[in-house]
C-alpha cells in the first residue's frame, strides 16, 4: 500500500497537473504555426502535416505494447516490495535458518525481471523517439525539394519558402511535447487502472454502511441468527457449511471447539469481519448484509488474539474506541477559521472527509453522566485486565517537564524527601546509597563520581573519558593521570587473568567484566609491553588503559583499587570538574542538586536519587515496593498513571510485550463499555493464572450485557449461562450449559 501510494499515486498528481494545460497551450502553438504556413502557401501547409496521420496511426500502435509491459513493471515492483517487506518482518527466522543466501537470490531474481522489462520498454520507448525524429525530419527535406523546384519553376517565392522553413522548425517542438504527452497520458491511465483495480477488490464494503450514520443508532436486542451460512475461504473450501445457530445477546455464551472448527468463522460472522456466500445472518432481527457499520461497531466490541496496537500513546490506544464521529468541533477565529475553511472546500473536492481531526471525538460528557468519568473509566478497565500495573511503571519510567509541569514536579520532590527519611531506617539504610556531593558513592563508577551528573548532549562521551581533553585535564590538575593508567594497567592483568579461560559469551563478561571477550588479546599485547614500562606504550594504548578506572564500581567489580586516599582524591576530581567546566560544556551536564528537579531523569530516578546498592539481596524490589508506597501515601498514583498513558507504544505496539498489547486490546473494547462484548481467545499471551482472573473479573462485572467468549478450555464453559459447540463448520450442540451438562451425566450413568 505504501509504495502503491508514493510510487505510483504521486506521479499521476504531477500529470493531473497539467493534463490540460499543456495540450492547449502547445496544441494552440503548433495551430498557430499551421495557420502562418496555410497564408503563405497552401500546398507547403499541406505538405508540413502530410505525415501526421502516419505518426497518429503508428505511434498508438507501438505504445500499446508499452502499456502492457508498464502494466507488468507495476506488478512486478508491487511483488518485489512484498517480498522485501516479508523478508524484514521475517529477519529472525532467516537469520536462524541460514536463509540469507535464499533470500538475497529471490529478491535478485525479482530485481532481474524489473530491470529486463524495464530495459524492454526503454528499447521501444526509443524507437518510437525514432521514428518520431526520423519523420520529423523527413517533412524539410521535402521542402528543400520539392520547395526548391516551386522556386525555380517560379510557382513559389524564395521568401514565402525560407519563411515557410523557419516557421516548420518551430511546428517540431510543440508536436513533440503533443506526444510526449501522449506517451505520459498512457503511463498515467496504466497507473490509474492499476490502482482502482487494487483499491476495488472483491467484497469491498458499500460506502453507504460507512457515511452517513443513522441520527439515533438502535440498541441490537434479541439473537444472533444465522441460516443455511456457507462461507468459503480464498481456495474454495467451506469453512462454514450450512452453519445454523442462534446466540442471545444478553447474557453469556461460551464458543468452544476446535482452531479448524469454524468458531473462529462463526465471531467473525457474528461481528461481521466476513460475509457469507450463501444463507442469511442476522443480528437483533436485522439484516446483517446492509446494516450500517455505525450500529454494529457502537454496539458491539471485539477482541481477538491479533487485535492491534496503533501508533501513538497508550491512552490514544484505549480511546480509539470510542471515537466514531467528531462530537464538537473546534472555535475557531481569524486565520485559523479561513484555514480550517478552506482545508473544508478542498477536502470536498477532492472526495476526501471534511472532519476535523483535531476535533473532539470522544463524548466525554457522556461518560460523566454513565460511568463516574473516562478517567475512571480506564483506571476500572486498567486494574480488571491487569495492566495497571505496567502503566503505573512506565509512568514511573517517564520523564516529566519541571516548567510544564511545576505542581507535579513539587509533589515528587516531596516524595523524594519522604523517601530519604525512610532509608534513614535500620531495615532500609543500606539499600540506596543516596548522591551526595561532599561524599564518594560506591555504587558508581569512578567516571560518574567524577562528573556527579548526567549527561545531556553528546559533548561528553562516557566510553571516550580518557581521550577527552578537559578530562585529562583536571586529571593533571588533580595529580590523577599516573593513577588512572597505573590502575588501568592492574585492572587490565585482572580481566585477563580472571576471563582469559572463559568463552566469549559467558554470562560472567556482562555481570563483571568491562572488557569484552574480542578486546582481550588486544590487551594482553599491551600487559606485555608494558612490562617493559608504562612509557614505552603508545598513546592510543596509554588512552585505553586509562579508560579502564572510569569504568570502575567499587560496590560490584570489588579489585581494592580504590582505597579511602583514591576515594578523597577523585573527590577533588570532582570539585575540579565543575569548578572549571568550561562554558560551552556547562550545558553538557545536569549536576545531581538535592533540592532541584532533573528534567531529564526519569520520575523514579527523580524520587530515588541515588543508586540502589549492589549486592544487597532483593534490594531493588524492596526498593520498588518502598516507592510505590510513597507514591500511593502522597496521593501521586493517578498522577504517575497520566504519565504512563501517555507512552508511546511504537509503530504496532511494538515497546509493548505481546502481553501487555493484548490487555490493552481488551482494556480498550472494556472501556468503549458496548451492549455486546465478543471475546475470541484474547488472553493466548497471558499465564493461565492471570487468564482465570481477568475471565472471572469480566463475567463479575458483565451485569446485564452480552458477553460472547471463544474458549480453549470445555472446563471454564461452566461459568456461563450459554454453550454452541462447534466441528467441522457446523454447531454440533447449543444450549444452556446447566442442561447440557445434567445431560451428560445422565449419559455418563446410564
Amino acid at each position: 500500500i505504501i509504495s502503491m501510494i508514493s510510487a505510483e499515486v504521486e506521479p499521476l498528481g504531477g500529470y493531473i497537473g497539467e493534463a490540460v494545460s499543456l495540450p492547449v497551450f502547445q496544441g494552440g502553438t503548433l495551430l498557430t504555426i499551421l495557420a502562418f504556413i496555410m497564408v503563405q502557401d497552401p500546398f507547403l501547409g499541406v505538405a508540413a502535416i502530410a505525415l501526421y496521420p502516419v505518426q497518429m496511426y503508428l505511434i498508438p500502435k507501438l505504445q500499446k505494447k508499452v502499456n502492457l509491459l508498464g502494466k507488468k513493471r507495476v506488478q512486478t515492483a508491487r511483488k518485489l516490495s512484498e517480498r522485501i517487506s516479508e523478508s524484514v518482518s521475517g529477519i529472525q527466522d532467516i537469520h536462524t535458518h541460514d536463509t540469507s543466501a535464499f533470500e538475497r537470490a529471490n529478491i535478485s531474481d525479482w530485481l532481474g525481471q524489473i530491470f529486463d522489462i524495464r530495459y524492454e520498454i526503454y528499447r521501444r520507448k526509443f524507437f518510437i523517439k525514432f521514428l518520431n525524429n526520423f519523420i520529423a525530419q523527413l517533412t524539410p527535406f521535402f521542402f528543400y525539394s520539392l520547395g526548391g523546384v516551386l522556386v525555380i519553376k517560379g510557382n513559389l517565392s524564395f521568401g514565402s519558402l525560407v519563411a515557410v522553413i523557419a516557421a516548420y522548425k518551430d511546428l517540431a517542438d510543440p508536436w513533440k511535447e503533443l506526444l510526449k504527452n501522449y506517451q505520459t497520458a498512457m503511463d498515467a491511465k496504466i497507473k490509474y487502472e492499476q490502482l482502482v483495480e487494487q483499491f476495488h477488490p472483491e467484497g469491498l464494503l458499500d460506502k453507504s454502511m460507512q457515511l452517513d450514520p443513522p441520527a439515533q443508532v438502535p440498541v441490537l436486542e434479541g439473537e444472533f441468527e444465522a441460516s443455511n451460512v456457507v462461507v468459503e475461504d480464498d481456495t474454495g473450501f467451506k469453512v462454514l457449511d450450512g452453519l445454523t445457530a442462534r446466540i442471545p445477546l444478553k447474557g453469556t455464551t461460551a464458543v468452544l471447539g476446535a482452531v479448524d472448527s469454524g468458531r473462529d468463522d462463526l465471531i467473525r460472522l457474528l461481528v461481521r469481519l466476513i460475509f457469507p456466500q450463501n444463507g442469511k445472518v442476522r443480528l437483533g432481527g436485522l439484516d446483517t448484509a446492509t446494516l450500517h457499520e455505525a450500529i454494529i461497531g457502537r454496539n458491539i466490541s471485539y477482541v481477538d488474539h491479533n487485535a492491534y496496537v496503533f501508533g501513538g500513546s497508550i491512552r490514544d490506544n484505549l480511546l480509539y474506541g470510542l471515537k466514531h464521529r467528531p462530537v464538537r468541533d473546534r472555535e475557531l477565529e481569524g486565520e485559523q477559521a479561513a484555514r480550517r475553511n478552506h482545508f473544508i472546500t478542498e477536502a470536498k473536492a477532492a472526495g476526501n472527509t471534511p472532519d476535523d481531526l483535531h476535533a473532539q471525538w470522544v463524548d466525554y460528557e457522556h461518560f460523566e453522566a454513565h460511568n463516574g468519568g473516562l478517567e475512571t473509566q480506564i483506571l476500572k478497565a486498567l486494574k480488571l485486565t491487569g495492566l495497571a500495573e505496567d502503566v503505573h511503571e512506565f509512568g514511573l519510567k517517564a520523564r516529566l517537564d519541571p516548567r510544564a509541569n511545576p505542581e507535579m514536579t513539587g509533589r515528587i520532590m516531596e516524595a523524594r524527601k519522604l523517601l530519604k527519611a525512610r532509608l534513614l531506617e535500620p531495615e532500609m539504610a543500606t539499600l540506596v546509597e543516596p548522591f551526595d556531593k561532599d561524599l564518594f558513592n560506591d555504587n558508581m563508577t569512578v567516571g560518574e563520581n567524577i562528573m556527579m551528573g548526567r549527561l545531556v548532549s553528546d559533548a561528553f562521551d562516557f566510553d571516550q573519558l580518557s581521550t577527552d581533553p578537559y578530562m585529562l585535564s583536571i586529571l593533571e590538575r588533580s595529580d590523577m593521570k599516573d593513577w588512572f593508567l597505573e590502575t588501568g594497567l592492574k585492572v587490565a592483568e585482572t580481566m585477563v587473568e580472571l576471563f582469559k579461560d572463559l568463552p566469549p559469551g559467558h554470562e560472567f563478561f556482562a555481570r563483571f567484566s568491562f572488557i569484552d571477550a574480542s578486546e582481550l588479546p588486544e590487551y594482553q599485547l599491551i600487559i606485555r609491553k608494558a612490562a617493559n614500562g608504562l612509557e614505552t606504550l603508545d598513546t592510543d594504548e596509554q588512552a585505553r588503559l586509562r579508560g579502564l578506572p572510569f569504568l570502575l564500581s567499587p560496590a560490584r567489580h570489588r579489585l581494592d583499587v580504590v582505597d579511602d586516599d583514591i576515594r578523597r582524591k577523585i573527590l577533588v576530581c570532582r570539585r575540579n570538574f565543575a569548578e572549571h567546566l568550561p562554558e560551552n560544556l556547562k550545558s553538557a551536564i545536569e549536576f545531581y542538586d538535592e533540592d532541584t528537579y532533573s528534567a531529564t531523569a526519569s520520575v523514579r530516578d527523580n524520587i530515588l536519587f541515588g543508586k540502589i546498592a549492589h549486592g544487597r539481596a532483593k534490594a531493588r524490589r524492596k526498593v520498588g515496593r518502598l516507592i510505590h508506597d510513597i507514591v500511593e501515601k502522597l496521593d501521586l498514583t493517578r498522577t504517575i498513571m497520566e504519565l504512563g498513558l501517555d507512552t508511546s507504544v511504537g509503530v504496532a505496539g511494538g515497546r509493548l510485550s505481546a502481553s501487555q498489547r493484548q490487555k490493552l486490546c481488551l482494556a480498550r473494547a472494556l472501556i468503549k463499555d458496548s451492549p455486546i462484548l465478543v471475546l475470541n481467545n484474547p488472553l493466548s499471551a497471558q499465564p493461565p493464572k492471570a487468564q482465570q482472573a481477568i475471565m472471572q473479573a469480566i463475567l463479575e462485572q458483565n451485569e446485564d450485557r452480552g458477553l460472547v467468549w471463544v474458549l480453549n478450555r470445555s472446563k471454564d464453559a461452566e461459568k456461563f449461562e450459554n454453550m454452541i459447540t462447534m466441528k467441522d463448520g457446523r454447531v454440533v450442540e447449543a444450549g444452556k450449559v446447566a442442561s447440557l451438562l445434567s445431560k451428560a451425566e445422565n449419559e455418563v450413568e446410564a
